[in-house]
């Protein structure tokens, strides 16, 4: 693992089966990140991405590794003119953005005692790039409101923009 990928370690109160529902069903990604998702949830399968009622669709958006309970891995999503008016960002960052390489995410699932150990990696991530900077600050505020809904049942407010 490079310098070039993001890891965040959580621990929450709940059961792998549970987490694993969390990442993937839309009315659970949609309380606590805005955002759903359209996948078969099996490795290669497509991903459509839908924030504020804008859809992002790419042949590139694919799982690539799902084992459930275990391990969810896709890419990042892609840069749109939708996707920058949805999450009301500036052209010039939008454009900076859209330069940059895919990037890919894993969530590792792990029991632990009474407890499910989440880590999240965020990889392939340009070193001085915008992406690795939004994330690092994106990834823990939406873990906390993820561990939050599963331990609570009621997400975080979302952060200021």
């Amino acid at each position: 693992m490079d310098h070039h990928t993001f890891v965040y370690t959580t621990y929450i109160r709940t059961t792998p089966d549970e987490l694993w529902k969390a990442l993937t069903d839309p009315e659970s990604t949609r309380r606590y990140w805005g955002v759903t998702f359209e996948s078969e949830w099996t490795t290669g399968a497509s991903m459509v991405w839908d924030e504020n009622g804008r859809r992002t669709v790419d042949p590139e958006q694919v799982v690539l590794e799902a084992e459930p309970g275990r391990l969810l891995s896709y890419t990042w999503h892609s840069f749109t003119p939708a996707w920058a008016e949805a999450v009301h960002l500036g052209q010039d960052v939008y454009e900076r953005l859209a330069r940059e390489r895919r990037s890919r995410v894993a969530f590792v699932i792990e029991p632990s005692g009474d407890t499910v150990k989440l880590t999240v990696t965020h990889g392939d991530l340009e070193p001085d790039g915008l992406m690795k900077g939004m994330i690092a600050e994106g990834w823990p505020a939406l873990i906390s409101s993820l561990k939050s809904l599963l331990e609570t049942g009621e997400e975080l407010p979302e952060p200021p923009r």
